[in-house]
């Protein structure tokens, strides 16, 4: 897409919900942050569980590594590939819409696994087309629930670095949770008792979404995308974006919307730094989670209380650090906190476990590498949100999300078959090194500068690009829960 500047938009904001209006007058409502982050909390704790019962079922039932990295495939490839080009669709429907209904199919997808398997209905074959369904389903219901923390926040008057910190604490929390009752269900009931849970928690999730949330929450997005005519911002480091317009004109088409956020993305040069970081990093977490931590507790006798275990001791620590990022992260240099966090989550975890060291000492290596962890994505998070325009954020999350997530789908498969012929251990300590040499070489990297750059501002909206000053967001806090 060119930026055409000799034909200024025509621009009117959406229509005002009650909740806008209320945001006018000077109301302000924790409600929109408290429903998105309980939707988030059910589904992503019933997420967690599959995680670990999927793999195990795989690995017990076919003994082969390979296999239990072609359902991970199977899994994240749709997830990537569908979020990537469901970005105008959120921006259109708006992400209320998109969530509980994606949540919905979820459930059904999640819920007809354990029903076939105990029907003896389940071959291999239809257990792949399940999971890609509950893949393909997730991935929107994932953006749009990311989507709607930026409003959320607005509408409660939170600063951007806290709303994404409680949202990194909702994600931890189910990353410690999750895998606690994923291993203790897995070893008492069998793994599709965690595959039952997961079908529950994202009935709920859904449920959620539909009856708590208000109903104008997402209307800014939705009501973002119609032009007669582009307009460019400057915003961020130089992304032109088209400003919305009129109602009386005709919709944008869904290609020019899907373009307008890889312009943006494109000028973008301190998100596309942070999100070819993340591909690969998140690559080598998800060999590690998906294959080489199974493969550790089957070869080690630990089986998937071990899982559990350490997926346990990584999350309750990083809901620490999580805690802490809400509390004072906006206070701290983002760059300094971030590099740091991702030194402590990455290497320690693979090398620990190609020791063979006695659990108490794997146990603690994983809590100090969650407590890192917990830093980064409130970190993250406040960034993108800072920058990127709201009307633009489906599309633009959907975009830099499926290219940071591109590798995830290939990190099961490559570590199922590098076990396969060279042993766990040879593959531990080189996704070690590369995790290190990954994050030192980012690193060097003059974008990481405009970290701090843009803290604690909105975004400049196209339509008042030209006139109106940079703002703040909304200054009032609240107290952490809890």
């Amino acid at each position: 897409m060119s930026a055409d500047t000799t034909k200024p938009a025509r621009v009117s904001p959406p229509e005002p919900t009650s909740a806008d209006s209320a945001s006018a007058a000077g109301e302000r409502s924790l409600r929109p942050l408290i429903g998105v982050l309980t939707a988030m909390a059910v589904s992503l704790t019933g997420t967690r569980v599959s995680a670990i019962a999927l793999p195990w079922f795989v690995l017990a039932t076919t003994g082969s590594a390979t296999m239990t990295g072609v359902v991970a495939f199977v899994e994240l490839a749709p997830y990537v590939l569908v979020k990537a080009f469901t970005g105008p669709v959120v921006d259109r429907l708006g992400p209320r819409v998109v969530s509980w209904t994606t949540d919905a199919v979820s459930a059904v997808a999640a819920g007809l696994v354990p029903l076939l398997h105990v029907l003896g209905l389940l071959p291999f074959w239809l257990l792949l087309v399940m999971v890609a369904v509950i893949g393909a389903a997730r991935g929107p219901g994932d953006l749009a629930k990311e989507v709607m923390v930026a409003e959320a926040a607005d509408r409660g008057r939170i600063p951007m670095e806290r709303a994404t910190g409680l949202a990194g604490v909702t994600e931890r929390l189910a990353t410690t949770i999750g895998p606690a009752v994923g291993g203790g269900l897995i070893a008492l009931l069998g793994p599709m008792a965690g595959l039952t849970v997961n079908a529950v928690a994202f009935a709920l999730g859904s449920l959620v979404i539909a009856v708590a949330l208000p109903r104008g929450m997402g209307r800014q997005s939705a009501g973002a995308p119609r032009a007669s005519g582009p307009a460019t911002a400057p915003t961020g480091s130089g992304g032109a974006v088209e400003a919305p317009v009129e109602d009386g004109d005709p919709p944008v088409g869904y290609w020019r919307m899907f373009r307008e956020g890889f312009t943006f993305l494109r000028g973008e040069p301190l998100l596309l730094t942070v999100i070819v970081t993340v591909a690969v990093t998140n690559l080598l977490d998800a060999a590690f989670m998906t294959v080489l931590v199974p493969v550790w507790a089957q070869e080690t006798g630990g089986g998937p209380a071990a899982i559990g275990l350490t997926g346990s001791a990584w999350g309750i620590a990083a809901v620490a650090g999580s805690l802490i990022a809400a509390a004072v992260a906006h206070r701290l240099p983002r760059r300094t906190v971030f590099f740091v966090g991702f030194l402590l989550v990455g290497a320690p975890r693979f090398l620990v476990l190609a020791m063979d060291a006695p659990m108490g000492v794997v146990i603690a290596v994983f809590v100090v590498s969650g407590f890192g962890g917990g830093f980064l994505n409130p970190i993250l998070g406040a960034v993108q949100f800072e920058r990127v325009p709201r009307h633009l954020l489906g599309r633009v999350n959907a975009l830099g999300d499926s290219l940071a997530w591109a590798g995830i789908p290939m990190g099961g498969l490559l570590a199922g078959a590098a076990v396969s012929m060279v042993g766990l251990v040879p593959v531990l300590l080189a996704c070690g090194g590369l995790y290190i040499a990954t994050t030192a070489l980012s690193g060097l990297r003059p974008e990481w500068r405009e970290m701090d750059r843009n803290r604690g501002r909105a975004p400049v909206a196209a339509s008042d690009a030209s006139s109106a000053p940079e703002q703040n967001l909304p200054g009032p806090t609240v107290p952490l829960p809890g």
